[in-house]
């Protein structure tokens, strides 16, 4: 009788650690979370160093490029934006002026012009931007000259552009060159910006070498003593942005490598032993939902919702995810999509989108939360309120920065303060409805444009942010746990006094 007691009583044991665990590790809302950024989708601002061992990194995918005729005086630009000719008699540059880079190799790549044609060379050496998608009359070797910002284009028929007195554009220059002013095929070049993003790592390394570069980071930047130090420091859910390649590892398409999946694993059984929830976000979708380097994006192109077949490629995503982490008691939410763009992101192919993302949640879970972006430069902070306040679990997640417009630039201490606590506070008020959604503020940090300031003013800062984001009923997430810029990061944050 006593052993049969003493078995039964260490079942009961079991069972109660086991569903005391389960239970505390879905938080109670609202949440204090932080991002886990940088480490599944590649930003290179967070962690720059990712991008050294790239041959000429500065013209990566998506890099933007001017070129001024050193004879012609004058940049080349496409007639019209595309469809027509190169002409290189501009006395400006802009739009029709700025070239973006697909990189084929190090110094091989396709250029495209404002109106997304591609710059080609045909039989007679004219140079037009007519093609819709490169092939081979469309590629180019950029050859630089070492220490100087300039460039000669040579084409598929090993002759270099040049520009002619005429202020044509042609391919048909074979001469070698001393680099100075008085060639007609050298230009003088500008970088005018850059993506550092997944895209961009893995196709400027190549697959052979990004596979070890990122399973490497994968395994070191983000670790398990991670999940334990923000456990400790009292919050209590992590967000982790991933990409739509995720869901075909460990052979993902082209040019994104494959061992992502089993990273996210890894976070899941961490967060269990750690008592943590998880937030799975979607960050970059097939096409890119905006044109930035977290979406993923290839060159700055904005394709997400523009035709069903993404829409539902994305959806399928989604089910995956959540049919993959259903079962962990850690799994709090799964968010759809991070920061659409508008008006390229429609509404209605949002909320297309959105009821579908839902389904397929609920298809796999009835108790993870699922969490919906607001629009970026939407003009209507409530557009998804009563679509999303009719799904139950439905969040609707929203971003607050004093960064990003350049009124924030002269701000004092105290204003940024009182804007925090007038205009956010109202912004947070407007999208908490009683009866509505959730509301989340998925990314913030305590970071400024004040100069100068003293560790007492940014504890303020942060403290009053916690303070206004705290009365959001899903909770909050900061940006981010790790980053080379010290306030962008949480854990430099807590560990130097600045966040308790």
């Amino acid at each position: 009788m006593r052993s049969r007691l003493s078995r039964c009583f260490w079942l009961l044991l079991l069972c109660y650690c086991f569903l005391s665990r389960r239970a505390a590790a879905a938080p109670r809302l609202p949440v204090r979370a932080v991002n886990l950024g940088g480490w599944l989708v590649t930003e290179g601002w967070i962690l720059p160093s990712l991008f050294d061992g790239i041959p000429n990194k500065d013209l990566l995918d998506g890099t933007q490029l001017q070129f001024k005729s050193v004879t012609q005086d004058g940049f080349v630009a496409a007639e019209k934006g595309g469809g027509a000719g190169l002409v290189a008699n501009r006395s400006q540059a802009s739009g029709w002026e700025t070239f973006k880079l697909w990189r084929i190799n190090e110094t091989t790549f396709n250029l495209k012009v404002f109106g997304n044609q591609f710059v080609g060379v045909q039989s007679d050496g004219s140079v037009v931007a007519t093609a819709m998608s490169p092939g081979k009359s469309e590629t180019f070797r950029l050859v630089r000259n070492a220490g100087q910002n300039r460039m000669r284009i040579m084409a598929a028929n090993g002759l270099f552009l040049q520009a002619n007195k005429d202020s044509s554009v042609t391919g048909d220059y074979g001469k070698s060159t001393s680099w100075g002013d008085d060639d007609p095929s050298v230009f003088a070049v500008t970088r005018v910006t850059g993506l550092q993003g997944e895209y961009q790592i893995c196709n400027g390394y190549g697959t052979a070498k990004a596979t070890p570069i990122l399973k490497n980071h994968w395994s070191t930047y983000i670790v398990e003593d991670d999940f334990r130090f923000i456990s400790e420091n009292g919050l209590t859910a992590v967000r982790i942005p991933v990409g739509w390649w995720i869901a075909s590892d460990p052979s993902p398409p082209a040019p994104y490598v494959g061992g992502s999946l089993q990273t996210l694993d890894k976070a899941f059984k961490w967060a269990e032993e750690y008592n943590l929830g998880v937030i799975i976000d979607l960050h970059a979708a097939p096409g890119s939902q905006n044109p930035f380097e977290h979406s993923a994006s290839k060159d700055g192109s904005q394709d997400w919702g523009t035709s069903a077949a993404n829409i539902a490629q994305t959806v399928q995503v989604i089910d995956f995810l959540a049919s993959r982490y259903a079962a962990s008691p850690s799994l709090l939410a799964v968010e759809l999509l991070n920061e659409p763009l508008a008006p390229r992101a429609s509404l209605e192919s949002l909320k297309t989108y959105y009821r579908d993302g839902y389904n397929a949640v609920r298809k796999h879970s009835s108790e993870a939360y699922v969490i919906m972006s607001n629009r970026l430069s939407s003009p209507d902070p409530t557009e998804l309120l009563e679509f999303a306040g009719g799904l139950p679990k439905a969040v609707v997640d929203v971003h607050y920065y004093v960064l990003f417009n350049s009124m924030f630039d002269t701000f004092t201490v105290q204003q940024n303060i009182d804007f925090i606590k007038t205009n956010y506070s109202s912004a947070l008020s407007t999208v908490t409805k009683q009866n509505g959604p959730l509301t989340f503020v998925g990314e913030w940090v305590a970071e400024w444009q004040v100069p100068n300031a003293t560790k007492e003013e940014l504890k303020m800062f942060a403290n009053t942010q916690m303070d206004v984001y705290g009365k959001a009923t899903f909770g909050w997430a900061y940006w981010t746990l790790k980053n080379v810029n010290n306030h962008w990061s949480m854990e430099w944050m807590i560990k130097n006094g600045y966040i308790s």
